[in-house]
Order: C-alpha cells, then structure tokens, then sequence
C-alpha cells in the first residue's frame, strides 16, 4: 500500500499463487476442449475436479520423442479411449478425445502410411470427438499430405476437425491450414483452429472458423492477453482451452482464465460462452457429446477397475482431505 493509502497497481493484479480464485469461480463450470490428460497425475485430476472441470477433450499429439513403430500409436490411441477415459471417470470428469496423426511424425512418411490405414479403427469409436490435433508443425510437403488425407477422413466420418497451428510462421500456417481445409469442401463450423494468438484471431473468425486459444505459461497465449481478445473480439466462436502435457503447463488454465476474466470485468456470458458452452457446441456435431452426462453430480467408486486395475495402489484408500499434511 502506497503513502497515500491506497493500493498499489501491483497489489490490485490477482496473485497467480493465489488459490482464492476458487472463491471467485465457485459454483461455475468449465469445458477444457484440449488438455494432454496422458501426461498429467491424478492430482491434476483431482484439481481440475475441484476448480469446476466437468469434461475434457484429449487430442492425439506428439509424445516428446519420436514413436518408432505403428503398435506404438495403436496402444496410444487405444489408451485414449480406454484407460485414459476411466482415469478421468474415476474424478467425475467425462472424457473425451480426438484421433489423428500429428503433423510433427506426419514427416517419418514410411511410419505415417501405416498409422493412415489404423485411424479408420479408433475415428469411429465411443467417445473420440473429432480427427486431431492434425495441421502444420514446419510446414513441410509431408505435413500437408497427411493433413489432406487427414481432412477426407474427418469428412467421411462426419467429425469436427481440430487443427495444430504451428509455432513457427503462425499467421502464414493458419492461413494455409484455413484455406486447405477449404478446398476440400469442410464447413468452416466444422474446424476448430487451436493455438491461436492477437494476429490470427481475425482472420479465422471473419471465415467462419472456431478459434481455440491455447494458455500455455510463457508462450501461446498468457491469460491476461486471452481477456484482451475477448474484450476486444467477445465470445463468439472463441473457446479457450490449457493444452497442458509434459511440459511447463497449468491444468488449471481454464478456470484460471474464467477467474481472470470476471475479475477484470467480462460479462459472465462470455465467460460462460469461451470456458464452457462454445467447446461443447463445437465439438457436439460428432454427436458423441451429450451434456446430461455430466450434468449433476454422480457418485464415484474409486475402487473401481478397468482391465483388472484401479488407480487405488495395494489397498489403498482414497486421499479424503487433499489438504491435508499427513498423508496415510
């Protein structure tokens, strides 16, 4: 507090280590459509339970080192929509996924060709939301030709399409990524373009695409630019999400963001529409989302198994009080 008695500029912006945003979100609820769930523990679950998280999509992506075999993708992909799927029951959040080869291992073409003949077995299962995250990474011909056949799979399925916008070159990677997905036919409705930033904004919504910003610590997007572009753009079409994997990466983005935004003045409309309401919207023309499964609260059994195994250890028993010091 400064001399004159009132509060500094520093003193008014939230504390990021400040768990009382819960206070500021409490009772509301949040859809994070692109969150690596694979890479994250159970704690994270339990945090994004806590924080309002009722459902997630969990897009295929690049594992952080090359995968050097197709059984590798196939067992990834079943993870996706087998355990990965009752981990994240097993917090009372529903979990979805969307399939796809990601552009970074689109350039390994020999691998690429067999992983293209398997995603007609995982696009069509319960649960998988869309083909993704496909799109660019260095924008190499390899690259488009498996986002291209990528597209006509999204199309013959009838799937929403969740494109990777690469960090490099991004303005001129999304531009091509909207005009391919163009010309092979898709309705602009159909395409969510993700990893937005303040250059690309415009362009996607002014064609009619979905536009997903991604809040990532450091780089993508910071939540307070994320308010900024609401303010300036509002909620239409505008969905964020916390892309959190096996990096520097917050789960919590989401309701983070929401809390953000309410404290800096967003009507909580627009608040409703980008953290909750537009991710469904999109992602429901799979016609695998159904709001009333997670609508209202359900009953959760921990000890409950999937192929034989639970995420209790030995006889364990559930952590009660998260808070607590003593761990039993």
């Amino acid at each position: 507090m400064c001399c004159n008695g009132n509060l500094t500029e520093k003193e008014l912006q939230p504390n990021s280590n400040d768990t009382s945003y819960l206070d500021t979100i409490k009772g509301m609820r949040f859809f994070d459509p692109h969150v690596h769930m694979t890479s994250r523990t159970t704690d994270d679950y339990q945090a994004m339970a806590d924080a309002g998280v009722v459902a997630l999509i969990e897009p295929a992506f690049w594992l952080g080192q090359p995968r050097t075999a197709v059984g590798t993708f196939r067992d990834y992909y079943s993870s996706l929509i087998g355990w990965e799927r009752f981990r994240s029951s097993q917090f009372g959040i529903k979990h979805y996924c969307t399939i796809g080869l990601n552009s970074r291992e689109a350039n390994n073409e020999a691998l690429a060709e067999q992983v293209m003949e398997i995603l007609p077995w995982f696009i069509y299962k319960e649960g998988v939301v869309g083909v993704g995250e496909i799109g660019f990474d260095d924008q190499t011909a390899a690259e488009e030709k498996y986002y291209r056949l990528q597209l006509e799979l999204a199309k013959e399925a009838n799937l929403p399409v969740q494109i990777h916008t690469p960090h490099r070159d991004k303005k001129k990677g999304t531009t091509r990524s909207m005009d391919i997905a163009l010309e092979h036919g898709l309705d602009p409705y159909m395409v969510i373009v993700d990893h937005n930033n303040e250059e690309t904004v415009k362009e996607v919504l002014d064609r009619g695409f979905w536009a997903a910003f991604t809040i990532y610590p450091f780089t993508k997007m910071g939540n307070e630019r994320m308010v900024e572009v609401i303010k300036q753009y509002g909620s239409e079409r505008i969905m964020v999400n916390s892309a959190a994997d096996w990096g520097i990466s917050d789960p919590l983005a989401v309701p983070k963001t929401a809390a953000l935004m309410k404290q800096r003045g967003i009507k909580e409309e627009d608040i409703f529409l980008a953290t909750y309401k537009n991710a469904i919207t999109a992602f429901a023309q799979s016609g695998q989302i159904d709001e009333a499964d997670f609508n209202g609260s359900k009953e959760i059994d921990q000890s409950q198994k999937f192929n034989g195994n639970t995420i209790l250890r030995g006889g364990q028993q559930p952590r009660i009080d998260k808070n607590a010091i003593i761990i039993k």
